[in-house]
C-alpha cells in the first residue's frame, strides 16, 4: 500500500486534482470520505476534468449513480451511497456489478457500507478541513 498527502487551498484545486488524476489512472475503485461540505464531489469533478470528462459532474445524491464517458477508455461510475443503509441494499440494487468493470472506474462517495467488497485496485481518499478554504487530502492506494 502506498500513501500520499496533498494540502491545498481552494484556489489550488486544479493542481491537486492533476496530481490525483495521475496517481489514480490505473485504479479501478476510488473512494471519497469526509464531512459534509468537505469537497468530495468538487474533487471528483476536478479529477474527471483532468481525465477529459467534459460533461458537468454533479452529485448523485438522489440518483445514487451518474456515469461519464471516457471515449475508448470506458466509463466512470460516480456513486453517492449516503442514503443507502447496508451492503445488502447496495447488492440488491445491482451496484456491485459496476465494481471492477473491464473498462473505466468507480468513484464512490460515502463508501463505508461497501468496504468488504473493496479488496484490490482501490484508493481511499479522505478530505479534511484544515482551515476555512484549505483542505488536506490523504490517499491510501492498494494495488
Amino acid at each position: 500500500m502506498s500513501t500520499f498527502v496533498i494540502e491545498y487551498g481552494l484556489d489550488e484545486l486544479d493542481s491537486a486534482a492533476k496530481q490525483c488524476a495521475e496517481l489514480l489512472k490505473d485504479i479501478a475503485v476510488v473512494t471519497f470520505t469526509g464531512s459534509l461540505g468537505a469537497g468530495k464531489t468538487t474533487l471528483v469533478s476536478a479529477i474527471l476534468k483532468q481525465w477529459g470528462v467534459l460533461d458537468p459532474v454533479v452529485s448523485p445524491t438522489f440518483t445514487y449513480i451518474n456515469s461519464y464517458g471516457l471515449g475508448d477508455k470506458g466509463k466512470i461510475y460516480h456513486f453517492d451511497l449516503y442514503r443507502l443503509d447496508s451492503l445488502n441494499d447496495f447488492m440488491q440494487a445491482g451496484f456491485h456489478e459496476y465494481l471492477y468493470a473491464d473498462k473505466g472506474a468507480c468513484f464512490i462517495e460515502w463508501p463505508e457500507i461497501i468496504h468488504p467488497l473493496l479488496d484490490k485496485s482501490v484508493a481511499h481518499i479522505s478530505i479534511d478541513f484544515i482551515g476555512l478554504d484549505k483542505r488536506k487530502l490523504v490517499c491510501d492506494i492498494k494495488r
